[in-house]
């Protein structure tokens, strides 16, 4: 009676690992935004800290005379507080994340059955900060390119693996304690 309790615990086993792709190379992320003055002047003021939350139009800094603006709502993740400083036009004196654009992005390398992977899919994860809290979502989008290799040189005569993201969405709404840049553990399910 245990051997076939055992023959099917192995047989379920096998039958899901094959059914489901897991990578422990993942981070709860949102795009960044940027802003940043149209023309070069000195930081007069900073108007928000990392941490707060901005709406659509607020004043978040002054560089010479020009009032820098929040173009949409979002949550300020880093601001350049060195007042006096010459800042030149294009260069970023707020950065902020929409919270509502997080995912969890895999980094999945080409070889790990990214060939199965499918918008609409099913995922599960947990992030590191939680423990074996379950999180879920779905493959909401799969890079078209790979990301960036940082090897410059590579004495190895075999080719390098490439990664690609592959975003999962969740509804951020029902895990508020989900934050950006934190490492997660995924598992999409083919």
């Amino acid at each position: 009676r245990s051997m076939f309790a055992i023959a099917i615990v192995g047989a379920f086993y096998l039958y899901t690992t094959r059914n489901q792709v897991y990578t422990d190379s993942a981070d709860i992320e949102a795009p960044s935004v940027s802003l940043a003055p149209a023309a070069s002047g000195t930081l007069k003021k900073i108007l928000v800290r990392p941490g707060d939350r901005v709406i659509a139009g607020q004043p978040v800094a002054q560089i010479g005379e020009e009032i820098l603006r929040a173009d949409a709502p979002g949550l300020v993740v880093s601001a350049d507080d060195t007042v006096g400083k010459t800042v030149n036009a294009g260069s970023a004196v707020v950065t902020l994340i929409r919270p509502e654009s997080l995912r969890a992005v895999v980094h999945l390398d080409e070889t790990n059955d990214l060939d199965s992977i499918r918008v609409g899919q099913s995922a599960s994860f947990t992030v590191d900060a939680f423990g074996s809290k379950r999180y879920t979502g779905i493959v909401d989008e799969i890079s078209p390119t790979s990301r960036e290799s940082g090897v410059v040189f590579n004495i190895s005569d075999q080719r390098e693996v490439r990664q690609f993201d592959v975003k999962i969405k969740f509804d951020v709404s029902a895990y508020p304690e989900l934050k950006n840049g934190m490492s997660a553990k995924v598992t999409i399910f083919k």
